[in-house]
């Protein structure tokens, strides 16, 4: 499968956006996916069993982060494994023709998941437990609103936000790996986390509206 036909078909699947006229981030996110979804296609590795090896490496991040200082150095890899998997298994299943209802669902399960595994992991390390919670109800209502507004006819909501999946990973991820010298990091990266899915919330809201109206 070309790039041009992966893309499209990865369109389909995410409310018509096209990756290529995303920011460097989430374009760079989808190619990487494409071209490693590839050599895992060819060596006949199933959509599910990406999905599953990547709740694995979130659901490590907490248990890293109570080693200390080295678990979060260690718990910031595991993020950016664990984001590979999550890009890596719809990526396996469109490119080997295996896409389906029932993988839709489970990778936005596995999402959801791993961003708990995150969110635990920053609690652990010191980040105050109500600004976790803010930060993990207001990205699960990021993801609720599009699942709605899709499930309404919406097409035009899978516009890309600033609270999509690819910023929580960066977040995380930068969060850890800096806390490892300044725990107040922590602190900070969870009021970004917060502040970045309430904005991306708005987004939603607006597009919807003007979609449904």
């Amino acid at each position: 499968m070309t790039w041009d036909e992966y893309v499209s078909a990865w369109s389909r699947l995410h409310g018509g956006f096209d990756p290529r006229n995303a920011s460097v981030l989430v374009r760079g996110w989808v190619l990487c996916a494409y071209k490693i979804g590839i050599f895992l296609g060819n060596r006949r590795i199933s959509p599910l069993t990406v999905t599953v090896a990547g709740v694995v490496l979130c659901l490590a991040v907490p248990a890293a982060v109570l080693l200390g200082p080295a678990g979060l150095i260690v718990g910031a890899l595991l993020v950016l494994l664990a984001a590979m998997a999550d890009g890596l298994d719809g990526a396996v299943a469109v490119l080997t023709g295996r896409t389906s209802r029932a993988g839709f669902v489970y990778d936005s399960v596995a999402d959801r998941i791993g961003e708990l595994a995150w969110l635990t992991a920053f609690w652990l390390a010191g980040a105050p437990g109500p600004l976790v919670v803010a930060a993990g109800v207001t990205s699960w209502l990021h993801e609720y609103v599009r699942a709605r507004a899709a499930a309404a006819g919406a097409p035009e909501i899978g516009a890309v936000t600033v609270g999509e999946r690819p910023t929580r990973v960066a977040v995380s991820a930068v969060a850890l790996l800096v806390g490892a010298v300044h725990p107040a990091a922590l602190v900070v990266a969870v009021t970004v986390w917060l502040v970045l899915q309430v904005a991306g919330l708005a987004q939603l809201v607006v597009a919807l509206r003007r979609t449904l109206r």
